[in-house]
């Protein structure tokens, strides 16, 4: 199965809310529209052609809105000499059907049955032995692992050829698959952990059932296991996970290692020893010694999630300005994988929609500090945490306080948490590209809310900026509550500037009924701007001309005094 993110791929406005309904499966996955002809896609593409064969020499998966005939016409020239193959499916813009056309050991029987069932219609699998037997036997379900895909084709075209089959070892998916078996049979499926050439009629299957107890201590991690491996004779096919200490949790090697050798990391509580260790977390398994590790072999797959806890992750995130294509991919991965969602009430319900499984904590937009512990507490539990923030989190957002609570915390298991920083699209630059770039010198950026500083602060502040002539942003310019401090700024800010300084109003941007307009600082006025209104104010550089569609262009170029000689 693709352990990759599709792309989905439409050529047309009809054809979306087909891939919409796509992405409910593959929630991380981005939708890729052609420009000029979709609106609402998650990123635009100029050319089909390229942007698909781009996407295939990534490796990755593809599921193109349009018929099947174009996408192979377009990948063709890319199969005479393909290394990996990623899935690639056609789908019918409809919703109709559902063709897998390649990858068919990168699981794409696998995708196009989940896009089918999503779209409520059957998947037209072509696949000769899958059509034959039920199953894809060169893809083994998650939990198993192929030993030798050359020699497994050649196994599958012998049982196509007629041969009759045995199975040795335990395959519980099989009990429902359409085999030729015969237990007399030469051509035998074997499901071992055990590392060994296969025989000639021989298909070698290796359960994912082995764990490595580990310490950051060793040198040279990831070998040091290969080494283990090979002594007792385990397929490294068979490794599911690696057990460490839950005081190593933070460890940087043990990270590097699990990523090398593509396997889980879990923790568990420290122990006497690694063998005690890893007794602890598979009681049922046999643990033997080798090359200063411990190794735990069971008898079917793992069940990883059962094992230990993994080490707790809490992403801070920012969701852009609303509009879905705001959102950088890397803020829509961590929404698709998370466990938990914590944050204001009314960004949660913009990230979402949401699995049933990932827990909503909406609360109280004023309770930044408490929401930050709370968010850490979940994490330090083993789990994955998301702190939801509009436009930027660390621009008047959730960053700072995420950061401020762990600070203030002792608690090593806080400080264990793999916390990471994801930026996204601040107000004011999404109400600045949309202006034109009222921002493109020095600019400084503010928020008028003196809930959290003394408004003498932020008049000191306002004045050095407008002094500086430094273009402004400012945030939280006005509320029920503070009714009269943007007259004030705005009486600063005249003391610097001229009344014909062009100023950008810009209300709900990257949401629906935005609006954007283009003033001067003497025309404006407070009852003009309310709390969701972002406020730009030029400096002494700053233009306007018309745009030919109506409005204005708003720039503040890059030079300063004399215009350069070109």
């Amino acid at each position: 199965m693709t352990k990759s993110t599709p792309a989905i791929v439409i050529l047309g406005q009809s054809a979306l809310s087909t891939a919409r309904r796509i992405q409910q499966v593959y929630p991380a996955a981005q939708i890729h529209g052609l420009a000029g002809r979709v609106e609402g896609a998650d990123c635009s593409y100029q050319e089909f052609g390229a942007t698909l064969r781009a996407l295939y020499q990534q490796d990755t998966p593809i599921i193109a809105l349009c018929a099947a005939g174009i996408v192979i016409r377009t990948l063709a020239p890319l199969l005479i000499e393909k290394g990996a193959e990623p899935a690639v499916l056609a789908v019918a813009e409809d919703g109709s059907t559902v063709v897998p056309l390649l990858g068919g050991l990168g699981g794409v029987n696998v995708m196009a049955r989940k896009i089918a069932d999503a779209l409520q219609v059957s998947a037209a699998i072509t696949t000769s032995g899958e059509l034959r037997f039920g199953t894809c036997l060169l893809n083994p379900p998650s939990g198993y692992a192929l030993a030798d895909l050359e020699q497994g084709k050649r196994f599958v075209s012998d049982l196509l050829a007629g041969h009759s089959v045995r199975i040795d070892g335990a395959a519980p998916w099989l009990d429902q698959a359409q085999l030729p078996e015969d237990p007399q049979a030469q051509h035998s499926i074997h499901v071992s952990s055990a590392e060994r050439e296969a025989s000639a009629n021989e298909l070698l299957i290796h359960p994912r059932s082995v764990a490595v107890a580990v310490s950051a201590d060793v040198a040279d991690l990831s070998s040091a296991i290969r080494t283990a491996l090979q002594q007792t004779k385990v397929a490294q096919q068979s490794l599911a996970c690696l057990l460490a200490a839950d005081h190593e949790m933070a460890s940087a090697s043990l990270r590097e290692a699990a990523l090398e050798l593509g396997v889980a990391l879990r923790f568990v509580a420290a122990q006497s020893d690694l063998e005690a260790l890893a007794t602890v977390a598979m009681p049922a398994a046999k643990v033997v010694r080798a090359n200063g590790l411990a190794i735990a072999i069971a008898e079917l797959p793992l069940d990883v999630a059962s094992i230990g806890r993994p080490r707790g992750r809490l992403a801070v995130i920012g969701l852009g300005p609303g509009a879905a294509e705001l959102m950088v991919p890397a803020v829509k991965a961590e929404l698709a994988r998370c466990t938990d969602v914590l944050g204001y009430e009314t960004y949660v319900r913009m990230a979402g929609p949401f699995r049933d499984d990932q827990v909503q904590h909406c609360t109280d937009n004023r309770e930044e500090m408490q929401r930050a512990r709370h968010a850490f507490r979940l994490a330090a539990e083993g789990r994955s945490v998301i702190v939801v923030s509009s436009g930027d989190p660390g621009v008047f957002a959730m960053a700072a306080a995420v950061l401020e609570a762990l600070h203030e915390s002792d608690d090593p298991a806080w400080h264990s948490v793999d916390l990471e920083i994801l930026p996204g699209v601040s107000a004011s630059l999404a109400t600045a590209a949309q202006a034109g770039a009222p921002l493109g010198h020095d600019f400084c950026v503010m928020s008028l809310s003196d809930n959290l500083k003394p408004w003498s602060i932020i008049e000191k502040r306002l004045d050095l900026a407008a002094e500086a002539d430094l273009a402004l942003a400012f945030y939280n310019p006005i509320s029920r509550a503070r009714p009269w401090q943007l007259g004030r700024a705005l009486e600063i800010v005249a003391q610097h500037r001229r009344p014909e300084t062009p100023v950008v109003l810009g209300r709900d941007i990257g949401r629906p009924g935005q609006t954007l307009r283009t003033t001067t600082l003497g025309a404006l006025t407070p009852d003009q701007v309310d709390m969701r209104t972002m406020v730009l104010i030029g400096s002494s550089t700053t233009c306007t001309f018309p745009r030919v569609t109506g409005g204005d262009w708003v720039y503040t170029p890059r030079w300063y005094g004399e215009r350069p000689a070109s």
